[in-house]
């Protein structure tokens, strides 16, 4: 898992770590990008791992973040 950002995911990839994330059955996400997940340590047993969580967590933030700092400029 180390060194792997949100922009290293796929779009099927990202969107299947949110929709874990969100508490949404596995059986709703692609099975290919579940197991790339699983191959870099991202979900375990059809849920997000630790680390699965964690890059989740920090992409939410980080586009908070950015949308923020827009409204600020503006």
């Amino acid at each position: 898992m180390d060194g792997i950002s949100w922009t290293d995911l796929d779009s099927d990839e990202q969107r299947a770590v949110a929709m874990l994330g969100a508490g949404v059955s596995y059986e709703f996400c692609d099975p290919v990008a579940l197991i790339t997940l699983t191959r870099i340590g991202l979900v375990n047993s059809s849920r997000l791992t630790p680390a699965g969580d964690q890059l989740r967590r920090a992409a939410a933030l980080q586009e908070l973040a950015s949308h923020i700092l827009q409204e600020l400029v503006v």
